[in-house]
């Protein structure tokens, strides 16, 4: 194969632009949008609606977003003989694939996260013998509610399918308050051989399935990459061959030179991200308003959609309490995050689940914004203690409380972390990452198809 010619790539993606806007969907525009500005042919394939339509079966639109392709797939999944199963391996999904497939003809099928699009996706690629990656943004391909993030608000290290069927359950009002006020009864019904009988949303035979179902696709790739450590040893954990995960973090796409802080005498407190309650920003507050700041003010900006988790935002309104420090900003264009991180002093990150690559820390390195997270899943492994930022117990609002109150303490403290920021990679830098591992997997294919010899990747 010659190493300097163009790919043909099927991008396949649950969601994109310009209707959904979350991390794997803008992660999915700037990866087409890239590749076609550097001479590659992309194609996207992604789902529209699920809920859309009166009669079985996915209806395809194409359509041109931003000079990408998109043919966009609705269907109704009420509609589907099996909506559980076919939440992660759709025939739907699979044959209208299938069908891009073939009329377009591309070198590489590459999969970013896999929700929606499911095992389906993966299948059809290998029937058309074609070199399949995936990008792995979470934990959906172990974890149904894709965060590993337990009903009761714990992590979850090493679920049984019977923890599974649990933790659905309580996703539903009828188990979801029993658990909470009475747990240990819980408990006790659960481990108990009427655990059958509770009548969750779906049985061990479900859950079994989707596991064998999902770890036979993941076994399929040719190469799966991981935007950090942490989610690597997860996926290797849970079963997935080790050759085939590649470590590879996330560019960001920012024209960063040298951001001045607005000076200040008020030590800055931000949170710039989702507001949902596994973000925690529940125990930001709490620990905020128990700071000593009588010898140097604070004050604590929260950035966030109000609109996406609306209960929760109203929680936290009411625990802030109408502090007059703490202020609820809203949204930002992601063109005026310079001046967003330019008016805060350091970012807290805190939380409760196994956050993987957070673009949040990385957004604040990049313009020398010291952090403050969980010492949980990928934030520990961006931010170093004492070095670039601080990290605390996660969940623990005193230890919290403890760093920030550091930062106070210690007034030269927020300007040394800053200086010991390290650098963030660049859209390019990642991007040209993944071209030369496309090519080493369509070159592998290619030889083992001719009978050669593959090359490693």
């Amino acid at each position: 194969m010659n190493n300097s010619r163009a790919l043909r790539i099927l991008l396949a993606v649950h969601h994109f632009p310009a209707t959904f806007r979350g991390g794997a969907e803008w992660r999915a525009y700037r990866t087409a949008r890239w590749l076609r500005s550097h001479g590659h042919d992309v194609q996207v394939i992604a789902i529209e609606a699920v809920d859309d339509g009166q009669e079985p079966g996915a209806r395809a639109e194409d359509t041109v977003y931003d000079k990408v392709p998109v043919r966009r797939l609705r269907f109704n999944l009420d509609l589907a003989a099996d909506p559980f199963q076919w939440s992660y391996d759709n025939p739907w999904v699979e044959r209208a694939v299938a069908d891009l497939l073939a009329e377009k003809r591309p070198d590489l099928l590459h999969l970013i996260s896999g929700y929606l699009m499911g095992a389906g996706t993966i299948r059809a690629a290998r029937e058309a013998d074609l070199p399949t990656v995936v990008t792995l943004t979470d934990y959906w391909f172990i974890c149904p509610r894709v965060t590993l993030w337990r009903s009761n608000g714990q992590v979850c290290a090493d679920a049984t399918p019977h923890d599974c069927v649990r933790c659905l359950a309580e996703e539903k009002r009828r188990y979801r308050w029993p658990a909470k006020l009475m747990p240990k009864l819980m408990d006790r019904l659960w481990a108990s051989s009427l655990a059958g009988r509770l009548g969750g949303p779906v049985d061990l035979a479900a859950i079994e399935c989707r596991r064998r179902v999902l770890a036979e696709a993941l076994g399929q790739l040719d190469l799966a990459i991981c935007p950090s450590e942490f989610l690597r040893r997860m996926y290797i954990g849970a079963g997935t061959p080790a050759d085939r995960l590649i470590y590879s973090r996330q560019g960001l796409a920012l024209s960063v030179d040298t951001l001045l802080k607005t000076p200040s005498d008020v030590l800055r407190v931000g949170h710039i991200g989702q507001l949902a309650e596994h973000k925690g920003v529940h125990l930001l507050i709490e620990a905020f308003k128990q700071l000593d700041t009588r010898t140097r003010p604070m004050t604590l900006k929260i950035y966030g959609d109000p609109l996406c988790f609306p209960g929760y935002v109203r929680r936290l309104q009411k625990l802030a309490d109408n502090q007059p420090y703490i202020h609820f900003a809203g949204t930002y264009s992601y063109s005026d995050l310079g001046q967003v991180l330019s008016e805060l002093d350091v970012v807290v990150v805190p939380s409760v689940w196994y956050e993987n690559s957070p673009n949040a820390i990385l957004e604040a390195f990049a313009f020398r914004t010291p952090v403050v997270a969980s010492d949980l899943g990928g934030m520990s492994e961006l931010v170093d203690h004492g070095r670039s930022g601080l990290l605390f117990a996660p969940g623990d609002v005193a230890d919290l409380r403890g760093q920030l109150q550091r930062l106070i303490d210690e007034p030269e403290l927020a300007g040394q972390l800053s200086g010991r920021v390290p650098p963030v990679r660049t859209l390019d830098e990642e991007l040209e990452e993944l071209v030369s591992l496309y090519k080493k997997v369509v070159q592998s294919a290619s030889k083992l198809i001719t009978g050669g010899v593959g090359v490693a990747v």
